[in-house]
């Protein structure tokens, strides 16, 4: 049976009822609200348990460096392919080039704009959310025809793209401090591993089938990578539950700390300079193994960075071995002596070996890899509260000195050469090895060796009585009890704080009642006085 329509009356138009717009509307809210609900549900596992809370395991660890490998990926998968995409959008070498350098600046405005808000939020959900965003964002890159539309949602992944930004201040959190430089190492090796594996596959699978296979290969990767965070990362509180600061103030706050923290300071001054060394040499490669004597093809040359695979296996143990046991600034001297050693032997013997480049490349790779990791132990301990600015602006100097060293590497090589660029390399690590002369191990303030010379790591007591260095104790009862509370530990550091800020805020509202107080108990003297007269009188 159909039920009959009454007819319209004259003049009346058939637009649709406000019964039927609420519906639709009702319905489309309650999609988005399942999709949000779905995302940002927490597993039973994941959910965060003040009385047992989870201990930071190796397995976690190297969930960290795996999705750090095929996010970071994000950025370079178009680098062997750029002619191949100027023949797909019938477009110039130079329309496509720009492809790369809006990811990169998509990237920089990531690290500026998204990272430090990991200090306001709940990891987790911030973490996931970005994770699943970036992968559905993704989908345009595989079946857009327009180059402007690529590069504007390149821009847009690029900028979302940070996600391994926000797991190393949370390794540095969580990690035990007898494992802290290993896990921060893992970690990094696995971006590393992500940078090599990206430009490897790429270009190896475009020799074959299409690059969408290629960008269709990173989606489904990416949603992997999703799923496995969103199924076993831990719902950690966020370090600033009670914040007051507005998102300016808390931009702003990473230049405070700039000139508040001198440990910070050296370790981006530092690495400025590292960081263009590292670019300096990658660019300036590819124009040496291309020319005279070697006219090498761009497949010999693109498996040059099978070489950092050295690197990324001996970074770990090198953290075990050196960075865990000894001070951060030992650490960061004898990457940089490492780093130094392969420039000069590269620079000096690569216009006739090819011994030369290859050492060059395991030394520096593996030296700048331990600098890296020692600075970011080190300024991952200064301020609790503001791991995610700390590392903010450790990535934004960092970052520029990667475009420096580009740049000026370039530019020297085509005027000069080979030997003139890594001269400048050899000045560049000689100027990172000043700024850490200037600034002793044990030092609290901008200049200076106060706190003795030694390099051995001191236990939390010894920091402050000027003790000599601590001991190694026998058995593993002690390294089990600080891993399976090291949650407990940060969590305790940020509450340290808060109760300083509560401390102080307290004794200001005391001081106004006691100064409240004082004045009218004067007054309360005067009128007594003044009575005691009259009554003389």
């Amino acid at each position: 049976m159909t039920q009959e329509i009454p007819p319209k009356a004259e003049g009346q138009t058939s637009t649709p009822s406000s019964s039927d717009e609420a519906s639709t509307t009702l319905a489309k809210s309650s999609i988005w609200r399942r999709m949000y609900g779905i995302v940002f549900w927490v597993p039973p596992n994941c959910r965060w348990d003040p009385e047992n809370p989870p201990g930071f395991s190796m397995s976690l660890n190297f969930l960290f460096a795996f999705a750090g490998a095929f996010t970071v990926a994000n950025l370079y998968y178009n680098h062997p392919i750029l002619n191949i995409l100027a023949e797909d959008f019938n477009v110039t070498y130079e329309q496509v080039a720009q492809i790369p350098t809006v990811m990169q600046a998509g990237y920089a405005a990531g690290l500026l704009f998204l990272c430090p808000l990991a200090d306001m939020v709940k990891r987790r959900p911030f973490v996931t959310g970005l994770m699943f965003f970036t992968a559905t964002i993704w989908i345009g890159l595989c079946v857009t025809n327009s180059l402007t539309v690529f590069t504007v949602l390149s821009f847009i992944v690029g900028a979302t793209t940070v996600t391994p930004q926000l797991m190393l201040p949370l390794v540095g959190e969580l990690a035990p401090p007898h494992k802290k430089g290993v896990s921060l190492s893992i970690v990094t090796s696995g971006l590393m591993l992500g940078i090599l594996l990206a430009r490897v596959l790429s270009g190896t699978i475009t020799e074959y089938v299409s690059w969408r296979d290629v960008y269709w290969m990173a989606l489904g990767l990416q949603y992997l990578v999703s799923i496995l965070l969103w199924a076993f990362m831990p719902d950690y509180p966020s370090t600033n539950p009670s914040h007051t600061l507005s998102y300016f103030r808390l931009l702003w706050s990473i230049v405070t700390l700039l000139f508040r923290e001198p440990t910070l300071l050296q370790a981006c001054l530092i690495s400025i300079f590292t960081s263009a060394t590292f670019t300096s040499f990658w660019t300036t490669l590819t124009f040496l193994l291309a020319g005279a004597p070697y006219h090498l093809s761009p497949l010999v040359i693109g498996l040059f960075a099978l070489i950092g695979i050295g690197a990324m296996v001996f970074g770990p143990l090198y953290a075990r071995l050196i960075t865990d046991r000894f001070v951060p600034w030992f650490s960061v001297v004898l990457g940089e002596l490492m780093a130094l050693s392969g420039i000069l032997i590269g620079t000096y013997t690569g216009t006739f070996t090819l011994a030369g480049p290859i050492l060059q490349a395991f030394l520096f790779d593996l030296g700048f890899q331990s600098a890296q990791v020692a600075n970011r132990a080190s300024i991952y301990q200064i301020a609790p509260k503001a791991r995610n600015r700390v590392n903010t602006a450790f990535m934004v100097f960092t970052f520029c000195g990667q475009l420096m060293g580009t740049a000026v590497g370039s530019a020297v090589f085509q005027r000069h050469g080979w030997v003139a660029s890594g001269s400048v390399s050899v000045g560049l690590v000689g100027v990172s090895l000043c700024f850490c002369a200037v600034r002793g191990p044990w030092e609290k303030g901008w200049v200076g060796w106060h706190g003795g010379w030694a390099i051995r790591q001191r236990r939390p007591d010894e920091k402050n009585s000027g003790v000599g260095p601590v001991q190694q104790q026998s058995g593993g009862v002690s390294e089990k009890d600080e891993e399976k509370g090291n949650t407990e530990k940060a969590l305790e550091e940020i509450a340290a704080e808060d109760q300083t800020e509560t401390r102080s805020r307290e004794a200001d509202e005391d001081a106004v009642v006691i100064v409240s107080n004082g004045e009218s108990d004067g007054e309360k003297r005067s009128s007594v006085s003044d009575k005691s007269v009259s009554v003389r009188k």
